[in-house]
């Protein structure tokens, strides 16, 4: 304040503006900065061969199969995206998710094509089972028709280890069951699988911003919902608690899920730990960017540029984003 008054003693007025007089300065102060290499695009994968069905509520991301993966990580490597996020939609569920863990699935199968195609893509696998299962939850079902903690941890070790047997570089638990990522680090370690990391979706909200997705991997539960596994949105320590939790346990990598309505916790977990910090960027906002941009309503490319710097001002390290291949091109 001192220094306020003696400028305007001395009739000088401060001018923050000439920092931004024009776009070399504007960059050359910039503060933030998206780091190109930690965007992760997210890929539907189904059975079958030239798949590409687009799904309606995400304009632009379509389900394919193995084989389009393959090129659609050529793309993307052309672009400059180095790391691409597995989600399986398989032909047959049961109330176990038994196609979850068939070595010859659709995940596994993609996941060597695109090893074969880029050996050098970073590929991580979404692990869980609400794609897999007939009723549409993320494990098996107890008597009273929530889903059972162990017999869960159990399912997803199992899928764990045929992913990691398909050449999968990160396990990403997205179940929030308790102890998963602790059994999953075990399972690896001793089946000699110590180069694989988990990426663990640690803070996953039980979230309606959830929408779309649930079309693009049929994964709707067929009752209730998630709230007694996902966390309530309210809540801002308990992530802290989960995260803790994870890294104990043998995360590598944390995570904040969805992004833009909770910055405030990607703030506070970036605080707390040392470990990388990744956010998603998940389908409902994908898709109001969307709707909004196909309205005029819009600039959608600056849009989520502002996004992208939002999320990495919050403190994110990794962005797991739709938008991931057409931020990098516009952006080379």
């Amino acid at each position: 304040m001192q220094l306020e008054e003696k400028k305007a003693d001395l009739g000088l007025v401060t001018r923050p503006r000439r920092l931004r007089a024009s776009a070399a300065i504007r960059d050359m102060v910039r503060e933030t900065r998206v780091n190109a290499a930690g965007l992760m695009q997210p890929l539907f994968i189904v059975s079958g061969s030239g798949v590409r069905a687009p799904i309606s509520s995400m304009p632009g991301v379509a389900r394919i199969s193995a084989d389009v993966a393959a090129q659609e990580a050529r793309e993307l490597a052309q672009a400059g995206i180095r790391s691409i996020l597995l989600f399986g939609i398989p032909d047959f569920k049961d109330a176990y998710a038994s196609s979850n863990y068939d070595p010859h699935g659709v995940v596994q199968r993609a996941a060597r094509a695109i090893k074969r195609a880029v050996p050098e893509m970073l590929v991580a696998a979404d692990l869980c089972n609400c794609e897999y299962t007939d009723h549409g939850h993320c494990g098996v079902l107890d008597a009273r028709g929530d889903v059972e903690n162990d017999a869960t941890v159990e399912l997803l070790v199992r899928t764990a280890l045929t992913y990691a047997d398909s050449e999968v570089d990160i396990i990403a638990p997205s179940d929030m069951m308790d102890g998963r990522v602790g059994a999953i680090r075990r399972a690896l370690d001793e089946a000699g699988h110590t180069r694989v990391s988990i990426m663990a979706y640690s803070a996953k909200y039980a979230s309606a911003f959830y929408g779309p997705f649930r079309e693009a991997a049929d994964s709707t539960p067929a009752f209730g919902d998630r709230r007694t596994y996902q966390m309530d949105p309210a809540n801002a320590r308990e992530a802290l608690r989960e995260v803790s939790l994870d890294i104990e346990e043998g995360a590598d990598i944390v995570m904040v899920k969805p992004a833009l309505a909770y910055l405030d916790v990607v703030r506070r977990v970036r605080d707390s730990v040392s470990l990388p910090v990744a956010v998603y960027n998940v389908s409902g906002e994908y898709a109001m960017i969307k709707a909004a941009s196909a309205n005029g309503w819009i600039d959608e490319g600056r849009i989520v540029d502002e996004l992208m710097t939002a999320f990495t001002r919050a403190g994110a390290d990794i962005i797991i984003t739709y938008f991931a291949k057409d931020y990098a091109r516009r952006n080379a």
